[in-house]
């Protein structure tokens, strides 16, 4: 079976390939291609692999797809009709059933309670039945949902500020299903936009934005009625439409029952109004499971006080209620679904358009790896006491020297255990057992942290500090009904499910992955410790929630890392050099750039017409209505308002559109018009077709000038304080079979010239290099340092950070796509005289088309190759700059450099 996500995957892939091509709305290619740093690094700026493929596949669906229903999405995607009722999960059987006719069944489904109910096809309902384009983005826990959501916002106020009259969101409004998740949603507001749209877009973004949080107390959401760029955020009680339960024998309801339900039924829809007045909105629900979580068709129930049959709403129907109203109210544009399950119990939820599970995450070092480290304890609920000594015992072995990676010279958090108890008698029954398992290796209590549902604040407080502050004591948690979905606790290497715990709402699964969260640079794997009791639930919920099971959890492993880099010399002094800019001027030697401008009074344009006024008088119909009637004489006419400027302000103002001295075109429009006549308004846009005619030709030319090069930029990175130190760090990604590639300053010496390294090199750590020989260059580089006789300031790789935010060091070239590139070249070598030298790392097989297109350079033409335009862009600032600046290729036989290439570095080194 291939499910939607699947198939839309596929040609999203081809989307991406031809350089996302839209020819009604081409800046979508701008804010996508902005996601990756330019260069051969292929790092991504902000967003995750994960996140990007998300935010691809939506503009996708909005772009190339025209935003679709579901039902005419499976249509435009499976043009075979067995492949697509195959993808909507209705076998062979039931189409038989309905004579082979497509839309008999597609209509029963949407129809028939039983029928849906007979087949499981509950999730094709829901997705069959919205008079709206909705769509799920389902992906696992640390992905990162928020920001997701984030990005869809960004990108598509950016698109309705490039195109104000295209099809795009203009208002925000993000559900969440609790005070919880809505503190969480706070993120949104910390969200680094510029990283997200490229800087021409990010400003008018940024000055337009406006973040609303519902409130407690609040009669009103505090918006202007009708306007645009804001987004709200609330939960689904704040906003959603109120509505009694229908009794089964009630024959009426109570429209007034001057209760506080009935004031904040008033409340929320006062708030949901002032949504409706927004135009162009888009609705987003995040942690959309909850709201799957239920049964979708709703059912009758008896009421425990009362015992009469109530009719059941669940949390679904509440909130689509309120996005039925919104649609009929305003014009939705779409909705977008977030959650981290495609499935609802156990159905593939049929409106699900990307999906990104826990092994992908795992694979991609966004999850610790749990390869071979599900530990399963054979012991039964009665034996609790030895199961929690045997926990601690191998913890305290294998993980109580673990730390999180430090950063910024400050050591990370350590390790930390939590086990899952089902109430709070047995947590407290195995306290003894856990405190003194610990004793027997020489731990105190005060590494214990018991926290519950009825914990005093204080204690809450300790425990939420625990997941951010790494000097916190508490190393082994105690925890019953806390500490899982939203607790997002890197340090958290190990959980462990003691006794039977509930089997409701996914607890065990949730409490078993919180160990999974990772950070950049960790390389140990999570624990987790299960008995037969848990294992048996775990198993289903991974196979409803996510399709997996534990078996293929345990061997899947990470086959991408994630890496903190910190920036140790911020200002980094720049280079001062010559550079050639490309300018744009008008054509040098055109007699018509350099003639006399010249005008002709329009004579193919109209005035405005003015303004008729009728007088109407009231009549009375025969049906006893009262309309408006003409009075007999027609309308009198009103000569419309001057529409004249004085010639110098019309001077003025077309001199500032197209940049020309003011006092030439008020001569042009004098000899015209005469000296002292007005210049109609309505003429300026003729006028303005006249001097493009008459100036319009540009040509392109270099000007040399001096600039600084910052070879870092520390304002491009993420800045913290850590330790009452600020630190500036960045987040890379790459392939683990490259993780070898990843040097630090202790990697490239022993550790006694690791201080050396630090001293010479290394402005950020680790340095995280394409291939061996650049490596190999460092060290050996280095090594030269130590035999001393030299005046070197540093030697940096340059080649890792390509991100113009980050580093000014790029030299732009014509690519073969007629479009302009950057290109970082690998190293640096700063001499204490002044002088640079900038070299390049590359495969030998590049070595024919460098010389030719150097030598091509020598003779005053053009290069041809893509590699030579690199090379020959950065030999051109050596032109410039002789006595400053030196440009060297070093080619690499496999993973060797070829000796000759060493003699020129060894020369500057030494000062020739």
């Amino acid at each position: 079976m291939t499910y939607l996500y699947q198939a839309l995957s596929q040609r999203v892939d081809a989307w991406r390939a031809a350089n996302y091509p839209c020819d009604g709305f081409p800046a979508i290619r701008e804010i996508l291609e902005f996601a990756l740093e330019e260069g051969e690094s292929g790092q991504l700026r902000y967003l995750r692999r994960a996140q990007l493929r998300a935010l691809e596949t939506y503009w996708y669906l909005r772009l190339v797809l025209g935003t679709p229903k579901v039902p005419e999405l499976y249509e435009q995607l499976f043009d075979d009709l067995p492949d697509r009722l195959d993808a909507m999960g209705v076998n062979e059987k039931l189409f038989k059933e309905a004579k082979y006719n497509y839309n008999a069944l597609i209509q029963r489904v949407r129809e028939d309670n039983q029928f849906v109910r007979d087949n499981h096809l509950e999730s094709l309902r829901e997705s069959l039945t919205l008079d709206y384009a909705s769509y799920i983005l389902a992906l696992a826990m640390g992905a990162g949902k928020t920001i997701l959501m984030g990005s869809i916002v960004a990108t598509e106020f950016a698109m309705a500020m490039e195109y104000p009259e295209g099809p795009f969101v203009q208002n925000a409004l993000i559900f969440a299903p609790g005070k919880t998740i809505l503190s969480a949603l706070r993120e949104l507001a910390d969200v680094p936009y510029d990283k997200l749209l490229p800087p021409r877009m990010h400003k008018p973004f940024a000055a337009s934005l406006k973040l609303t949080f519902t409130r407690d107390g609040d009669k009103q959401i505090p918006i202007v009625w009708g306007s645009a760029f804001n987004v709200i955020i609330t939960n689904t009680e704040k906003i959603r439409i109120q509505k009694p339960n229908v009794r089964a024998n009630s024959h009426q309801a109570l429209l007034f029952t001057g209760t506080k339900v009935e004031e904040q039924t008033e409340l929320a829809n006062l708030r949901l109004q002032a949504v409706a007045s927004l135009p162009h909105l888009a609705v987003f629900s995040d942690e959309a499971h909850h709201t799957y979580g239920q049964k979708l068709l709703g059912k009758w129930e008896k009421d425990k006080e009362t015992g009469e049959l109530v009719f059941k709403d669940d949390g679904i129907k509440k909130v689509r209620r309120t996005i039925d109203y919104l649609a009929a109210e305003t014009n939705l544009v779409v909705v977008i679904n977030a959650t981290g399950t495609p499935y609802f119990e156990r159905q593939p939820l049929r409106d699900v358009v990307v999906w990104y599970g826990l092994g992908e995450g795992i694979r991609d070092g966004v999850l610790k790896e749990l390869a071979n480290n599900i530990m399963l304890l054979n012991l039964g609920d009665g034996e609790a006491n030895t199961l929690v000594a045997k926990v601690i015992e191998d913890f305290v072995r294998d993980y109580w020297a673990v730390r999180l990676p430090p950063v910024g010279g400050n050591p990370g958090a350590p390790a930390r255990l939590a086990l899952y108890f089902p109430n709070i008698e047995t947590r407290d029954e195995l306290r003894g057992a856990v405190e003194s398992a610990l004793a027997l290796r020489g731990i105190g209590t005060d590494t214990i942290l018991a926290v519950d549902g009825k914990s005093s604040e204080a204690t809450r407080r300790q425990f939420e500090a625990v997941a951010r502050n790494p000097e916190a004591p508490e190393r082994v948690l105690l925890l019953v009904n806390m500490g899982t979905e939203g607790w997002n606790c890197p340090s958290l290497f190990a959980t462990a499910l003691v006794r039977k715990l509930a089997n409701s709402n996914n607890f065990v699964l949730q409490a078993a992955t919180r160990c999974l969260r990772q950070v950049p640079g960790n390389t140990v794997p999570a624990r987790v410790y299960l008995t037969d009791s848990n294992k048996k639930t775990l198993e289903s919920q991974l196979a409803e929630t996510y399709g997996t099971s534990l078996k293929d959890l345990g061997a899947q492993q990470a086959e991408r890392v994630e890496r903190e880099i910190v920036l140790h010399r911020p200002h980094l002094p720049p280079l001062l050099i010559k550079k050639r800019v490309l300018r744009y001027r008008r054509k040098v030697g055109d007699p018509a750039s350099t003639a006399p401008l010249h005008f002709t009074v329009p004579t193919d344009v109209t005035a405005p017409a003015g303004i008729t006024v009728e007088t109407l008088t009231p009549v009375q119909t025969a049906s006893g209505n009262t309309t408006l009637q003409k009075v007999d004489g027609g309308g009198d006419q009103l000569p419309a308002p001057p529409p004249e400027l004085d010639a110098y302000t019309a001077a003025a103002e077309l001199a500032a559109n197209y940049h020309l001295p003011t006092a030439e075109v008020l001569a042009a429009l004098r000899q015209a018009y005469g000296a002292g006549a007005d210049v109609p308004n309505y003429h300026l846009d003729a006028l303005g077709l006249q001097i493009e005619a008459q100036r319009a030709q540009y040509e392109a030319h270099f000007e040399e000038i001096d600039v600084a090069i910052a070879l870092v930029k520390a304002d491009g990175f993420d800045r913290t304080e850590r330790g009452g130190c600020t630190v500036y760090t960045a987040r890379i990604s790459f392939a683990k079979d490259k993780d070898k590639l990843y040097l630090s300053a202790a990697d490239t010496a022993d550790a006694a010239n690791a201080a050396h390294a630090l001293a010479h090199s290394f402005h950020y750590e680790g340095y995280n290099f394409d291939s061996q020989p650049e490596a190999e260059f460092l060290k050996w580089a280095l090594t030269q340092l130590q035999q001393g006789g030299h005046h070197i300031e540093g030697v940096w790789f340059t080649g890792g950070i390509t991100d113009p935010a980050k580093t000014d060091l790029y030299a732009e070239y014509l690519g073969d796509d007629g479009r302009w590139h950057r290109y970082t070249p690998d190293f640096v070598l700063r001499r204490a005289d002044g002088k640079h030298l900038v070299v390049e790392i590359k495969r030998d097989g590049f070595s024919p088309d460098i010389t030719a297109d150097m030598a091509r350079l020598g003779r005053g033409e053009a290069p041809q190759t893509l590699e030579g335009k690199k090379a020959v862009a950065l030999k051109q600032w050596e032109g410039l700059n002789p006595d400053k600046l030196a440009y060297h290729v070093m080619f690499a036989d496999g993973s060797d450099l070829k000796p000759e290439g060493y003699a020129q570095v060894r020369d500057f080194i030494r000062g020739a």
